[in-house]
């Protein structure tokens, strides 16, 4: 299936414009046969502790992109923040008919720029499945911890990573998307934004890596839409080098109880 990738300038706290801008993309310059578009960790305002301005008790978000998948036969994926009884960092999927398919909490919200004071952390995993891949999905700090990938390969053929990941830790992006993909003979997508957002500098580096490690797609510092087609092909990548199968879950898991 085509896959594309939104490696945007986010406008700060600014829902309206940013999805004017979604709107412009797949009006502009859209690959008609692209059937999911994955934008990055919160897609419309930017990595805001500000959850007053930023937050949703009523999902008008989720509203308007039901609306643009629908209209466009496209299935979306983006962040926005919840903002009800507590806050949540959310990563929503919508499917070509407007329903929603997949919707993640981010288990570990980033402690180091206080976002764990403002948002409380999610507890699951969520899978969806389109054009015969299953896919799951983690955000950024997320990428810090292997043990939630090693969870989700268990099911999921790709595993997605949209993020707000500041240029000063490029290396670390760089090389964890890698090892992620690696340890677990998953394709990964990191979906990075771009540019000065909030007095913090991005620089993309969206990337899609293959089971094998392979780097497969790159975008470099530019607001830009690219496309990438996958094949569900991990079981190959599996069975030509078959690591994975050698894992002992369940040792570890005791090993981790009886340290």
């Amino acid at each position: 299936m085509k896959i594309g990738i939104v490696q945007s300038h986010i406008l700060w706290e600014n829902k309206k414009s940013n999805i004017e801008k979604l709107n412009n993309i797949i009006n502009r310059t859209y690959d008609k046969s692209i059937e999911l578009l994955l934008l990055p960790e919160m897609s419309f305002t930017g990595f805001s502790m500000n959850t007053e301005t930023t937050g949703e008790e009523n999902q008008e978000t989720i509203a308007k992109v039901k609306k643009i998948s629908k209209a466009n036969n496209l299935a979306i994926g983006f962040g926005w923040v919840k903002n009800k009884d507590s806050s949540e960092n959310h990563y929503t999927v919508i499917d070509a008919n407007g329903t929603l398919i997949s919707d993640y909490v981010k288990i570990h919200p980033f402690s180091y720029s206080d976002e764990d004071v403002y948002f409380d952390s999610g507890d699951s995993l969520s899978f969806f499945e389109l054009g015969g891949i299953t896919f799951s999905t983690l955000i950024c700090y997320d990428l810090r911890f292997p043990e939630l990938f090693r969870v989700a390969s268990k099911k999921a053929d790709v595993i997605i990573v949209p993020a707000n990941w500041p240029a000063k830790r490029n290396d670390h992006w760089e090389t964890l998307l890698r090892a992620r993909a690696i340890e677990n003979q998953v394709y990964v997508i990191g979906v990075n934004c771009v540019g000065s957002i909030g007095k913090v500098k991005y620089v993309g580096n969206s990337q899609v890596i293959a089971p094998d490690g392979e780097v497969l797609l790159i975008i470099d510092g530019h607001d830009e839409l690219v496309a990438i087609d996958l094949k569900n092909n991990v079981s190959d990548y599996r069975s030509a080098f078959p690591a994975y199968t050698d894992r002992k879950d369940e040792l570890y898991i005791r090993l981790m109880e009886n340290r």
